[in-house]
């Protein structure tokens, strides 16, 4: 197991080793985190990307802070979530796909709202917590590191409209003009409300703009319940209700004095589902695939005062390192004898270089691959030129391989040798390698659950 000493790469394998002291551990105030995540949301569903859609509070997020250009997610939600909780890379955590999330408890796992709760932060959770698991009740939020949560439950409804809410272990009254992503707003906007006289941790999680593909309030008069036999009718609506409701949520923040104090980040969960297109290009894979539409996605970051206002970087940057950048930001210390593969982007949040990622690790169940700059090597063996990323790889094959191509395969493969994702965790191992365009078909089947 390899430890490194890089600044603010974290792996662990015994004892802390500290990241870099942020603004806020030597006395200062600690800074406010809201932490949000759109569902089944890929670059093409945010205007500032080149994206399909107008999206005008999102690319005003973006213009006031930084927008990360190469941000990697796993391409299905469980495994994603996973990383951005645990700070840890699926085959450590067992959470392999959407099928694995139970494997993950609060006995095994120390999440960042645990990390960020014993710095001294109030923890909240609002939104989707479905593929992990053991969040129901008060006693289980607070041993994930939550004092308190609004959660939508799939097993017991729908997540729109009339909605089966779970707060704080008690079910929430609703009727059929319940919308669920209303409610979920009002309780974070309240949650920020209650805790602004002290630093807290907001996770929000959103329910939007996962399938089905309904109506939202905004949506015209008369339309009908479901859009029956034409799903993207309403696709770009819910997009507007996604980016309508961020909106409203910086606008709160804004009227409660907060904006200096607190750290607002979006991404999303995975790549968006089906064809679309980034600047009148189709982009390449979607959720559940392991090609680039799969799992890049939006990384925005405002902290008014702190973060460049209108930086673009194209760091890389992947769902592990959530964890590390959320800890440094709070000063808080690194949890003992854990492994973590979370690498802080911190610095780059306040203007400076940092020390960004020379590779990126993706993984859904018994295939994966790293990513460089500009090369891309999988379980199979295959390097990939990605030159024309998000839109196109190219298949290098050996015999046309270059003196470049050569090294970065070579360099690539020393960095999956020395992760070794086949060994598992002990209690959830990668099943054998198989048809790659099989398990592109059961991850699209996977990927309806919720």
């Amino acid at each position: 197991m390899k430890t490194w000493s890089v600044p603010a790469l974290v792996l662990l394998a015994a004892g802390p080793a500290p990241w870099a002291a942020a603004p806020g551990a030597a006395g200062e105030a600690k800074p406010n985190i809201v932490f949000i995540l759109a569902d089944d949301y890929g670059i093409p569903g945010v205007g500032c990307y080149g994206g399909e859609f107008k999206t005008p509070n999102l690319d005003a997020l973006a213009a006031g802070g930084i927008r990360f250009e190469r941000c990697f997610a796993a391409p299905l939600c469980g495994p994603s979530r996973a990383l951005c909780m645990f700070g840890r890379y699926v085959f450590r955590t067992g959470v392999l796909t959407n099928e694995h999330g139970a494997v993950a408890t609060p006995a095994r796992e120390v999440s960042i709202a645990k990390v960020l709760k014993q710095a001294g932060y109030a923890t909240g959770f609002s939104g989707k917590w479905n593929q992990l698991a053991y969040l129901s009740t008060p006693a289980e939020a607070a041993a994930w590191g939550f004092d308190e949560f609004l959660r939508w439950e799939r097993d017991r409804g729908e997540r729109y409209w009339k909605p089966a809410l779970n707060k704080n272990g008690q079910p929430v009254p609703v009727t059929d003009k319940s919308y669920g992503p209303d409610l979920l707003h009002e309780f974070a906007v309240d949650f920020i409300r209650r805790h602004r006289h002290e630093p807290f941790f907001l996770y929000y999680p959103m329910t939007l703009i996962h399938g089905p593909i309904l109506p939202t309030p905004d949506s015209p008069e008369g339309a009908p319940s479901k859009a029956k036999g034409n799903p993207r009718q309403f696709y770009a609506d819910n997009v507007a209700y996604l980016d309508k409701l961020v909106g409203k949520l910086v606008a709160a923040i804004d009227e409660m004095g907060l904006r200096e104090k607190t750290l607002i980040l979006f991404t999303g969960d995975n790549g968006s589902v089906g064809n679309h297109t980034v600047h009148g290009r189709l982009v390449d894979g979607a959720k559940g695939s392991l090609l680039e539409g799969g799992s890049r996605v939006p990384l925005i970051a405002n902290w008014k005062g702190v973060t460049p206002a209108g930086r673009v970087l194209n760091d890389l940057v992947d769902f592990s390192d959530f964890f590390a950048t959320f800890a440094e930001v709070a000063g808080a210390k690194a949890p003992e004898g854990v492994t973590l593969d979370s690498r802080s982007f911190a610095p780059q949040l306040r203007g400076e270089k940092g020390n960004p990622r020379d590779w990126v690790f993706v993984q859904l169940g018994a295939h994966w691959y790293a990513r460089n700059d500009r090369w891309k090597l999988n379980e199979r063996g295959e390097l990939f030129d990605m030159t024309d990323a998000p839109f196109a790889q190219k298949v290098i094959s050996r015999d046309a391989e270059t003196a470049e191509s050569k090294a970065a395969r070579s360099e690539l493969q020393a960095v999956l040798d020395k992760l070794n994702p086949a060994a598992g965790t002990g209690e959830v191992k990668p099943k054998r390698p198989g048809d790659p365009k099989k398990a592109a078909r059961k991850n699209r089947k996977t990927a309806n659950e919720g």
